[in-house]
């Protein structure tokens, strides 16, 4: 218990527990940070935030999963080189401050479940716990959607990656047995029921992201010059998203064969994602998961982004019983995949997969059964 873990470090009980879950994305993979459409769900694994006011300017931060602790004051909050798992909680703090609500010392823990570096947003999850936790605290009147933004600009501007806005939206705005379907450019959004006799599981490949970083940031920028090679050819598009496919036949001579590819697989993920929402509309799951398949298929040959160890789990998903889609998620080139299973199917795809992929790269997967959750702001 997170409370237990206050107790412990600092000799007190907790004035405020909050909790945000970690996500894994159905599909709209690499189409956030190009103004396109995503569709997560919340899942059921979380990091929760507990603590209580001090009286003075002093922040004292304990790291479960870490055993690490480090303090800050609030008048003058830097980057911590040799505690860095503290810059998610000292971003959200410094925006704050700066956008006008003064916050006061406090004695905190944070800990959880979601499983780092394996692209579930264990870092979105922190900022929202973060955030909502000063909102409970000192008793903040905070937007929504101001919250998500905030805890985005903590990972963006303090942190220094360049993530899009779906993993903080969906860790404060999920919702118990939906999924979300977010327009990244005007951030508007619905929540679309997911089938009661469907399990969404994920799937790790315990292969950490080592390229994920360098690797994401070089496909923003091809993303970017895309649209520079675009609108030289005279298509007035200000992102990926205003592209049509006509529109990348129409201007493909202005664009080399890698940023063809690179641009197709976000063209034709919007598509497919916009289709997938009507499928689970319609009830047409096994639409949905053929759309999720050929996802994967665009993520690993146009946009690059899978890996030896991700497509052997989509390929022994591809051949259970109960599987209706499989793919990659997050980043990539390590991490998870996503699967949509049948319920009844679930345990024996989990026990199936796993001992494959032992057999197929001597290597253990961690497979997670889970259930689409509420967000840190739900009613």
């Amino acid at each position: 218990m997170i409370e237990e873990v206050l107790l412990k470090a600092f000799g007190s009980f907790p004035e405020v527990v909050v909790r945000a879950p970690g996500r894994v994305n159905l599909i709209g993979e690499h189409t956030d940070y190009n103004d396109g459409f995503v569709l997560p769900v919340a899942i059921d694994r979380f990091i929760e935030f507990a603590g209580r006011r001090r009286t003075d300017r002093t922040v004292r931060v304990h790291a479960a999963d870490f055993d690490d602790a480090a303090e800050f004051s609030l008048d003058d909050i830097q980057k911590d080189a040799e505690h860095p798992w503290s810059n998610y909680l000292r971003g959200v703090s410094k925006f704050l401050e700066a956008d006008g609500h003064r916050l006061t010392g406090a004695e905190i823990v944070f800990g959880g479940n979601v499983p780092r570096e394996s692209g579930l947003s264990s870092s979105a999850a922190v900022e929202v716990a973060a955030t909502v936790f000063w909102q409970r605290l000192l008793g903040l009147q905070l937007d929504p959607v101001y919250v998500v933004k905030l805890a985005r600009r903590a990972e963006n501007e303090f942190v220094g990656v360049p993530c899009g806005i779906m993993d903080q939206f969906i860790s404060a705005l999920g919702r118990k047995d939906y999924a979300l379907f977010l327009d990244c450019r005007d951030l508007s959004y619905r929540h679309v029921p997911l089938p009661a006799d469907v399990k969404v599981v994920v799937c790790n490949s315990g292969v950490k992201r080592a390229l994920a970083q360098s690797e994401y940031e070089l496909r923003l920028k091809q993303c970017r010059q895309s649209v520079a090679q675009l609108r030289t050819a005279g298509l007035a598009v200000n992102s990926l998203r205003d592209v049509e496919l006509v529109d990348l036949e129409t201007g493909r001579e202005a664009l080399s064969e890698i940023l063809l590819r690179r641009a197709r697989h976000v063209v034709t993920e919007n598509q497919r994602t916009r289709e997938a929402v009507q499928a689970l509309e319609a009830g047409d799951i096994e639409r949905f998961g053929v759309l999720m398949n050929a996802s994967h298929i665009s993520l690993r040959d146009d946009y690059e982004v899978s890996s030896k160890e991700l497509d052997t789990l989509v390929e022994l998903a591809w051949r259970q019983p109960g599987t209706l889609g499989a793919r990659m998620t997050g980043a990539g080139f390590g991490g998870c995949t996503v699967n949509l299973v049948r319920a009844d199917a679930a345990e024996a795809f989990a026990t199936a997969v796993s001992r494959g992929y032992q057999q197929a790269l001597n290597l253990k997967a961690e497979i997670y059964v889970c259930q689409a959750s509420d967000g840190a702001l739900a009613a």
